[in-house]
């Protein structure tokens, strides 16, 4: 039997992946610690990160025209820049996207049961798992409706904060360029949800055209909502308020005197953080299947279920992996993991497509990526760099002892 996947999502269901994975990946988790780090450089923060993505997105798109299969920059680094770097790419997606998985199911909790967020966290993985494994068209249609009430009711919470009086001190301090790069990194985390579209090359119907046309889509949706939630955020809250909350949508709708909101609010803000795993979930899975079809991951991870030929063995994998991470992290440090070690992945991603033989804009697209995340994986907090240089590090030193023997 081919141990190939079959091509069953079309642009709606690709463009609500993304938009579910960004949109949950970030809205109602990433403001405090980035407001906290940027000050009023808030929105330069957030312009740099969309900035940064939308060269990846670039990138990716390119060399996902080109290479239209599972796997993402692993299969592209391994293409373009030989099988160290691919391995290398891969290696660091799984490890960042492990966290980010982590992360999300934490935010489920801490919305929805604070005082037992890690016990929640735990059952919303095994329930998402559950789901990716019916299949991953199935999945793309809960993702088309994920993204529709979120969206709806985040714009009716908007309205409500902007509404209400406005918070005494919106301002966050005098932005250093520091503080603003940090601050883009930890945003960078909310906007890495095109990722998946390109790690599900393999099925999506007619990949060379929906791939770039979803990514472009589901970035330039995402852009304009996350800033209209931060102002919304700093007008309700304040800027210190705002870097204190650890539910930052529930503290803002009750300082707008609209606390009958906030359990709709702590419902989808649940949803969300769920979607995301859900799409983060199906990201990673896919990835570790094409690492392990390569021989770079045990071999069993291959495994295809039946006639829905779905990659079970590589989800329950990586579902016990996620599960290890929450029960052993906390949110904070998954997400910085996470924007570390993702930001390295696109590094490779966009020296890969500097390779390709295009434009010289194009090539300047990618050189920008390339800069970018290097230097905005090198301005985030000494512990992260250090954690993310070792698991990379981990990593590079398995594949040259299995390479020399």
């Amino acid at each position: 039997m081919s141990d190939s996947l079959d091509r069953r999502i079309g642009l709606t269901g690709s463009v609500a992946i993304g938009m579910s994975a960004m949109i949950g990946a970030g809205l109602f988790v990433v403001f405090p610690p980035a407001i906290e780090a940027a000050g009023d450089g808030l929105l330069l923060a957030l312009g740099l990160a969309a900035i940064i993505a939308a060269c990846n997105a670039f990138s990716s798109a390119q060399l996902a025209s080109r290479y239209p299969v599972a796997g993402g920059t692993y299969v592209y680094g391994r293409e373009r820049l030989g099988p160290f770097w691919g391995y290398l790419a891969g290696w660091a997606f799984v490890a960042g996207k492990l966290a980010s998985c982590a992360a999300m199911a934490f935010a489920v909790g801490t919305y929805v049961w604070p005082e037992h967020a890690r016990t929640l966290a735990v059952a919303t993985v095994v329930a998402v798992i559950a789901i990716n494994l019916v299949g991953v068209e199935k999945s793309a249609v809960v993702a088309v409706v994920i993204v529709s009430v979120v969206v709806a009711v985040v714009a009716l919470a908007v309205v409500a904060m902007f509404a209400g009086p406005s918070a005494p001190d919106t301002s966050a301090g005098d932005a250093s360029a520091g503080g603003v790069l940090q601050a883009a990194a930890l945003l960078f985390f909310a906007f890495a949800g095109y990722a998946r579209l390109a790690t599900l090359g393999e099925e999506v119907r007619n990949p060379t055209r929906t791939i770039p046309r979803a990514i472009a889509t589901s970035l330039a949706l995402v852009v304009a909502l996350y800033a209209v939630v931060a102002l919304s955020l700093n007008h309700a809250l304040g800027a210190k308020e705002l870097a204190d909350s650890t539910r930052p949508f529930v503290d803002a709708l009750d300082a707008a005197g609209r606390s009958g909101f906030v359990p709709v609010i702590q419902v989808v803000a649940a949803v969300a953080a769920g979607g995301a795993l859900l799409s983060l979930a199906l990201g990673v899975s896919r990835t570790m299947f094409a690492m392990a079809r390569d021989g770079h991951l045990p071999r069993a991870i291959t495994l295809l279920s039946g006639t829905s030929r779905v990659p079970r063995a590589a989800e329950l994998t990586a579902g016990a992996l996620i599960i290890a991470l929450v029960l052993l992290g906390d949110l904070g440090t998954s997400i910085a993991f996470s924007s570390f070690c993702v930001l390295l992945y696109y590094a490779i991603a966009n020296v890969a497509a500097w390779t390709l033989p295009s434009a010289w804009t194009h090539r300047a697209i990618a050189a920008i990526g390339f800069v970018g995340c290097v230097v905005l994986a090198f301005n985030l907090t000494m512990p992260t760099i250090g954690a993310g240089c070792t698991v990379v590090g981990i990593g590079a030193v398995i594949y040259v002892v299995r390479a020399a023997r």
